[in-house]
């Protein structure tokens, strides 16, 4: 059995954990209000700005001409990869590093034995576990998450375009955490490039057939949104993550205080147990002194 002194150490440690825990929790949840309140802005316009862009392109020749469409044999391929800067948030990170494995083993066998398989890690956690594992990992914009901004997200998403569009890629996908709740974290693998058209439905059929009046010409609008939109939802896939980031470390922490508290009470019942131990123990000592010396 373990001494008071033991014990009483331990319930030092285990308490002061609990403390820093629940101010983690608190911390974590002033920062999901405002990454939540990022995000539910965001969503509409990034919904309204693809349905623009399918709306305009829907039938014009301009928009299947566009380099950001262009479909070649699958050589070389760039996993956007968007993971937190720090850990202390359950099964956050891991969720989305095993979704992209698993997409790159099942998808792109081949390609990763070639060698042609290029990570570019927004978070410190995915940088780290890619390069363990010895893949090509891009850490320009790896702090992204420091100065979260539409700017700094624009430069990431700007250079995997760029990359498209000279040959560097054949295809860029990116897996992240979509925000659902507090709880739940889902993750999600989208193909960034090249564009995937929209299915045909009765009301992109309807819009086709609409002769619509361009000002400025139909290339240059559908040559300014194409970029844009593409811009956008990199930003709203970081959006999701960041918010989804902060939930998982909500929830992990308050977890993490309450089995804390549980911890507590058992050496606590522990504790007493041993002090009335050594208590009874002192007793008996006495009691036996006392008859020793009576006799």
């Amino acid at each position: 059995m373990a001494s008071l002194k033991e014990v009483r150490s331990r319930i030092g440690s285990v308490n002061s954990t609990q403390q820093i825990t629940k101010a983690m929790k608190m911390v974590a949840a002033a920062k999901l209000r405002r990454a939540q309140d990022n995000i539910i802005q965001m969503r509409p316009y990034a919904q309204k700005l693809s349905e623009m862009l399918g709306t305009v392109s829907a039938g014009a020749d301009v928009a299947s001409e566009s380099p950001y469409k262009a479909v070649r044999p699958v050589e070389r391929v760039l996993m956007i990869v968007i993971t937190s800067d720090r850990g202390l948030c359950g099964a956050f990170n891991t969720n989305v590093l095993k979704a992209a494995l698993t997409r790159i083993s099942e998808q792109y066998a081949a390609q990763q034995s070639r060698g042609n398989v290029e990570i570019m890690a927004i978070g410190k956690k995915g940088a780290e576990a890619f390069a363990r594992r010895g893949f090509t990992v891009n850490r320009e914009f790896v702090d992204s998450f420091s100065k979260l901004s539409f700017a700094n997200v624009r430069l990431a998403a700007e250079s995997a375009m760029e990359s498209f569009v000279a040959g560097r890629y054949d295809v860029i996908e990116v897996v992240y955490n979509e925000f659902k709740n507090v709880a739940t974290q889902i993750v999600r693998t989208v193909q960034m490039l090249p564009i995937v058209s929209a299915a045909v439905t009765p009301t992109t059929t309807a819009a086709s057939n609409v002769n619509y009046i361009f000002e400025p010409s139909e290339e240059e609008i559908i040559a300014e949104l194409i970029p844009k939109s593409l811009k956008i939802q990199l930003y709203k896939a970081v959006l999701e993550s960041n918010a989804s980031e902060h939930g998982a470390r909500m929830t992990a922490m308050d977890k993490a205080t309450e089995n804390a508290g549980e911890l507590l009470k058992e050496l606590r019942l522990v504790y007493n147990r041993t002090r009335q131990a050594a208590i009874t123990k002192e007793i008996l000592e006495i009691v036996g002194g006392a008859e020793a010396l009576a006799k």
